[in-house]
């Protein structure tokens, strides 16, 4: 459960912030290019929209010199093609535009969101929503306000604060609460964690016949040899299982007198 959210509108100024939640290092921070490049001519590209890059060289300006993490390639490229993306989902250096672009990728489905500093007001920041229908191009991006109060803290209506851009992703990642839908995955980003998480194999699972009961003899329970144990219709958990069921159920229903219940 998230932390709850302040529901009031006056003396939050006397109010103290809980601390920001600890976010491993490796999300804190990437680079994610906002173009396929070279983008004109006939030339091969050497990254495309959406993909994580590493930064090679320092920027010198207006360039700068990265390695896409999906294709390998490298490539000089503006600096204004990227954008830097905190914990998945922060994004600085976008517009508008280029967050419409982001989350329409097929790879974001309804409730991919993402927060990125505003361009109509300063200080403050938008959160862009995905929401899907049956068919993709019926799919939309939704925009909402976030605004900053005086003592740090932030909203998007006026009547819920919360100390952090963290506390505010996780209250809506639980419920809509007025938006389009709730919070679900930050802006796919091609070659960062969430590509291993969606191609990683399933393990493979073995699963042996249906049991049936009356096939069950007391050899198979108590049988000592491994290798006849493996091919078993009982397997080995559920044979001890039985076996300490067994005994304990002896242990409990002993009478003083030595003879047993029935």
């Amino acid at each position: 459960m998230g932390i709850c959210p302040i529901r009031c509108r006056s003396n939050l100024a006397t109010l103290e912030n809980p601390p920001e939640p600890v976010v491993p290092d490796n999300q804190r921070s990437m680079l994610v290019s906002l173009y396929d490049y070279p983008s004109y001519g006939l030339a091969e590209f050497t990254m495309h929209i959406g993909e994580r890059l590493t930064v090679l060289s320092d920027s010198d300006g207006d360039f700068m010199m990265v390695k896409s993490t999906t294709t390998g390639h490298e490539s000089y490229i503006p600096t204004n093609y990227t954008a830097r993306v905190t914990n998945k989902w922060l994004f600085t250096g976008i517009s508008r535009c280029k967050a419409v672009e982001l989350l329409m990728l097929p790879n974001n489905q309804t409730g991919a969101f993402m927060l990125r500093d505003s361009e109509s007001s300063r200080d403050c920041y938008s959160l862009s929503v995905l929401r899907r229908a049956s068919s993709s191009y019926l799919a939309s991006v939704k925009h909402y306000r976030i605004h900053r109060l005086q003592n740090g803290w932030f909203y998007i209506s006026p009547s819920l604060t919360f100390p952090s851009l963290h506390h505010l992703v996780e209250h809506y990642s639980e419920t809509a609460d007025g938006l389009c839908c709730p919070l679900r995955e930050p802006c796919f980003i091609q070659g960062s964690d969430n590509t291993t998480e969606m191609t990683r194999p399933l393990p493979t699972a073995m699963r042996r016949p249906t049991l049936n009961w009356k096939d069950v003899s007391r050899s198979m329970i108590f049988r000592k040899n491994r290798a006849e144990s493996e091919h078993s219709l009982v397997s080995e958990g559920l044979r001890e299982a039985i076996t300490s069921y067994l005994y304990m159920t002896e242990a409990n229903g002993q009478n003083n007198d030595g003879s047993w219940d029935t």
